[in-house]
């Protein structure tokens, strides 16, 4: 193709790369399988741009694509999970925490508010985007059958016609109508999806978020009383336990994770709309990135925590792994497409 292809193909399609980014992961349940999916998705598009005839918008055709990409993806994949969709909570004595290996389960991972984010000028949009994206969605969106996940996010989160939607999946508006309902009726099934949450920015979300790294950084428990609400849940990856419950949660904290006081660090940021921290944890003197954790936070206090226990997503949000000093916020994400 010319140069002049080239610039026009950049120019008609680069806009859409975030909102794509953030359709692939709802998808795949993966920051970085969704990233590797986006780039395949243009590369896709560059080699048919050719052909390309404009019976559809350029949006609903990169659609397309990604939407295809991604089916082909999911069906060679397993499904990513949290703790919480292998069964209920941990009722039983107390036990050491129990890890699961990589093959034995593959986990949900958080998406770093910055890499999707559109215009900060545009608070309305802003708004939209972390709500399809809040954790419970996305992880309820990985029970659903690879085609009524698309169907649903096509329909419901991006307001695609039926008949969009049929044209995106090559099916019929009445294949898309049932199965847009056997969707909508599997997700109620997964849990209903909480609609009481802040927007991370809210002052009530940073000071729950400052109380929950207080009790870490000081191993105080007390200060997560002040922080949980009565049915607070906790999960971590890669262990299977999860708790349910204000007392038990803060059990498992006190008794297997807390520590010494200078133990633990952390690094406010945000992650699928919620407020969220990069996790450091003192080793051989040095603190060195152990996870990520997302906090669901409401006007009554955090209704659910979940720790993604793998240093690798520290980097994601554009903090090293090791930290020197404690910076005021946290860094630049990695933008997406960089390696």
């Amino acid at each position: 193709m010319t140069t002049e292809t080239a610039d026009r193909f950049t120019d008609e399609t680069a806009r859409f790369r975030r909102e794509l980014l953030a359709h692939c992961y709802r998808m795949v349940g993966s920051a970085h399988d969704a990233e590797d999916l986006v780039q395949e998705t243009y590369l896709r598009a560059w080699r048919s741009y050719a052909g390309f005839e404009g019976r559809s918008s350029i949006r609903s055709w990169l659609y397309r694509i990604a939407t295809n990409v991604c089916l082909t993806a999911v069906a060679r994949r397993p499904t990513r999970v949290l703790p919480s969709g292998l069964g209920g909570p941990y009722d039983g004595p107390d036990r050491p925490p129990d890890p699961l290996g990589p093959e034995e389960v593959a986990w949900l991972e958080p998406l770093p508010d910055a890499w999707i984010a559109p215009p900060a000028d545009d608070p309305a949009a802003v708004v939209v985007a972390r709500e399809s994206l809040r954790l419970a969605l996305v992880a309820g969106l990985q029970h659903l059958p690879a085609r009524q996940r698309a169907i649903l996010v096509l329909r419901d989160v991006l307001a695609f016609s039926a008949a969009e939607t049929a044209e995106v999946l090559g099916t019929t508006t009445a294949a898309v109508k049932s199965g847009l309902q056997r969707a909508r009726a599997r997700l109620d099934e997964a849990g209903p999806q909480p609609g009481d949450l802040l927007e991370p920015d809210d002052d009530r979300a940073r000071a729950l978020l400052d109380g929950y790294v207080a009790a870490f950084e000081r191993s105080d428990a007390r200060l997560l009383e002040q922080v949980l609400r009565a049915d607070a849940t906790l999960e971590a990856t890669p262990f299977r336990d999860w708790q349910s419950g204000r007392t038990a949660c803060i059990h498992v904290l006190a008794s297997s994770v807390l520590g010494v006081p200078g133990e633990w660090r952390m690094v406010a940021t945000v992650a699928n709309g919620h407020p969220a921290a990069a996790v450091y944890r003192r080793a051989g003197g040095a603190l060195r990135a152990d996870g990520v954790v997302v906090l669901a936070a409401t006007a009554t206090g955090v209704s659910r925590v979940v720790k993604f226990g793998d240093p690798a997503l520290v980097a994601a949000f554009g903090l090293p792994d090791v930290l020197t000093e404690r910076p005021a916020t946290a860094g630049r994400p990695r933008s997406p497409g960089c390696r």
